[in-house]
């Protein structure tokens, strides 16, 4: 019998790891909530940015999601697809492109909402309403910090 080759020790203390793992598990959480509505969590994402800033650059969303603007595209274009976001042009540099949502994307985005909110109370009643937001604080703490 071949002998068992142990598991890298740097895994097992792999803050990366941890976060992503927890990551798609949290996500698939929200992806069926809000399948029925035919969004995914990352598209319900996109479409709550845009309606708190509605008209923005690219650039900019791109940099507030702390995503790559070629990535954001990517994942803006099936929105677009399905008429809920416009890429239009800024009027004061015709090369770069704002972002809007449609009204479609607009009633889109109010209707799956309560989806959203259900997504939301599952994470708290599994994880616990103190350990949420004990994780939320400690979340946004490592973000500022790591902002640099």
């Amino acid at each position: 019998m071949p002998a068992k080759v142990p598991a890298d020790p740097g895994l097992s203390v792999c803050t990366c790891l941890r976060l992503r793992k927890a990551a798609r598990r949290v996500s698939l959480i929200y992806d069926q909530h809000l399948e029925p509505l035919g969004l995914t969590i990352t598209q319900y994402g996109l479409l709550a940015q845009l309606s708190a800033f509605d008209g923005i650059g690219i650039g900019e969303l791109a940099e507030k999601l702390i995503m790559d603007p070629t990535t954001l595209t990517r994942n803006l274009r099936p929105l677009e697809r399905d008429g809920l976001v416009v890429f239009a042009a800024d009027p004061r540099d015709r090369r770069a492109r704002r972002l809007h949502l449609t009204a479609r994307g607009r009633d889109t985005f109010d209707a799956a909402r309560p989806a959203w909110r259900r997504a939301q109370r599952q994470i708290e009643e599994t994880f616990g309403p103190a350990n949420t937001s004990a994780l939320n604080a400690t979340l946004d703490r490592m973000l500022d910090r790591l902002q640099a």
